[in-house]
């Protein structure tokens, strides 16, 4: 707890994380070297790689199967766009428009199901499903082992969103095709950071279409030819250099303590504050709370939350506290 400069009552992870201590040192010292004029801007871009390598770490991959961008949209747009069009996409109904709107504003034919249903809804038809590991609206953990055999028995693209799931789920990227993460909520990174594991299976399927001068092979910052990237950074683009100097301290953090002890403190606390509530237990770190004026009630008590679909969404990380949660459960009760 040391790290994190807090103030009491932040349940609301799923929304932006906290940064820890040298992460924002790290900024703070790279801004006063901006302002200066002190250095380069190739001694910001470093931090960059760090990022990269630590977040395929933390998803089980090759740092050369990871791009970096700002946005998971962003990092997504590529891979719906090069879709033929009339393409079949099945997606959750609720899903978060980040991991929706790419398809939609594409000429495909986008269905929307239940979470639930989506094994069931993946058949000959489907040429992509693309979910959200963890539902950002409820906390819902999806049956991401059943999607990706459905998608594989009927040859399907399996793109994921794992915004709400890296930093907190244990996430083994390699047996999707693509899966992209906005690094600002549970990564705790600043805004502006993104990652998107691009399996070699399918990189030449995927058009680059924000190809940039930072996707290029060797020195490709004046005139022809095409030289892209052979591996991932193909789809990088030139990202903002003070948001990856803070997150490559914050990912490495992570690396050393762990995803395990972080997954095991986030679902204990979010587990006391379902009994306290009188709900059953679950397996997510984030939860869902629909009581008559919830929100007014958290807010009064000093907890800091969100409103999603009309439901109060708590979100347990690594810095809360029990006194975090039990206020929470004295506001409801």
């Amino acid at each position: 707890m040391r790290l994190w400069a807090r103030e009491p009552g932040w349940l609301n992870s799923a929304s932006y994380g906290i940064p820890p201590g040298p992460a924002f040192e790290a900024l703070q010292s790279a801004l006063a070297e901006w302002r200066h004029g002190a250095t380069g801007w190739d001694k910001w871009d470093r931090s960059t790689d760090r990022a990269r390598a630590a977040f395929a770490r933390l998803v089980g991959v090759a740092a050369e199967d990871v791009a970096v961008g700002a946005s998971a949209s962003q990092l997504l747009a590529p891979v719906a766009a090069s879709l033929p069009p009339g393409s079949r996409v099945v997606v959750p109904d609720i899903e978060q428009t980040s991991n929706l709107f790419p398809w939609l504003v594409q000429d495909l034919d986008v269905v929307t199901v239940p979470p639930a249903d989506l094994p069931d809804a993946i058949d000959e038809r489907t040429d992509a499903v693309a979910f959200s590991l963890v539902q950002s609206a409820t906390g819902e953990v999806a049956a991401s082992d059943d999607v990706v055999a459905a998608a594989r028995a009927h040859g399907a693209l399996v793109v994921a969103d794992a915004t709400q799931a890296v930093g907190w789920l244990p996430v083994d990227a390699s047996p999707f095709d693509v899966l992209a993460v906005s690094a600002y909520k549970w990564l705790m990174c600043p805004r502006g950071t993104a990652f998107c594991y691009v399996s070699p299976a399918v990189r030449d399927r995927i058009r680059p279409l924000a190809a940039n001068w930072y996707a290029g092979e060797g020195d490709a910052s004046y005139g022809p030819p095409l030289r892209l990237a052979k591996d991932a950074r193909r789809f990088d683009i030139a990202v903002p250099w003070f948001s990856y100097v803070a997150a490559a301290p914050t990912l490495e953090l992570l690396l050393e303590i762990g995803i395990g002890p972080i997954h095991e403190h986030n679902v204990r606390l979010a587990n006391r504050f379902r009994t306290g509530l009188g709900m059953p237990s679950g397996d997510s770190a984030i939860v869902s709370v629909t009581r008559p004026g919830a929100s007014e009630r958290l807010e009064a008590a000093g907890i800091r939350a969100s409103v999603r679909k009309g439901a109060a969404r708590l979100a347990f990380h690594l810095y809360t506290t029990e006194s975090d949660v039990d206020t929470a459960i004295t506001a409801l009760t």
